[in-house]
């Protein structure tokens, strides 16, 4: 008996050694297997990360063409706004130059409805000019520097609103790509 109980147990013992290989060997097997699957997927997910930086850096470098052609656009507009006003600024100033010289004179057309007596305006153009009525009368210069004055100021305000205008005009037509719409 006692052979009996060695041989069994000898058998058993081997039973449970090859058990027990047989066990780690499945689990190295599995281990193995999940492990190349969680390869797999982290492979996976860093392909889809790299793509997503990708497409962001893509729409970041899209967006700094936007802004870096609208600052071109915005500093050619500035330039030439600036270049317009220094023209008009130098007409006014030429305007202003003569009127101080008396190389200009401005007049105004008197009221022929105003005149009475013998000084009444003619209510027919005479021959040498095409003005109703031979009266009209010169401004003093002071006064008309200073009309002169106000016209610059309005001329001014005209150049700055059609700047203004043709700012606002752009950057409304300009897109999501960058792309002026005409």
């Amino acid at each position: 008996m006692k052979i009996d109980a060695v041989k069994w147990g000898g058998v058993l013992l081997i039973t449970l050694a090859l058990m027990a290989v047989s066990a780690w060997v499945a689990w190295a097997w599995q281990a193995n297997a999940y492990g190349q699957q969680l390869t797999a997927k982290e492979a996976a997910h860093q392909d889809t990360l790299t793509n997503i930086a990708n497409a962001n850096s893509a729409l970041v470098l899209a967006e700094q063409g936007k802004r870096i052609a609208l600052e071109q656009w915005l500093a050619a507009s500035d330039q030439a706004h600036y270049r317009v006003l220094i023209n008009e600024q130098a007409k006014q100033a030429r305007l202003r130059d003569r009127l101080a010289t008396a190389d200009l004179r401005l007049s105004v057309q008197l009221d022929p409805t105003a005149a009475t007596g013998c000084d009444a305006v003619q209510t027919t153009p005479s021959t040498g000019g095409v003005v109703y009525g031979a009266h009209r009368a010169q401004l003093d210069p002071a006064h008309a520097q200073r009309i002169i004055g106000i016209a610059d100021d309005g001329d001014k305000g005209l150049i700055a609103l059609k700047a203004c205008h043709e700012y606002v005009k752009r950057i409304s037509n300009f897109n999501m790509l960058g792309v002026v719409r005409e």
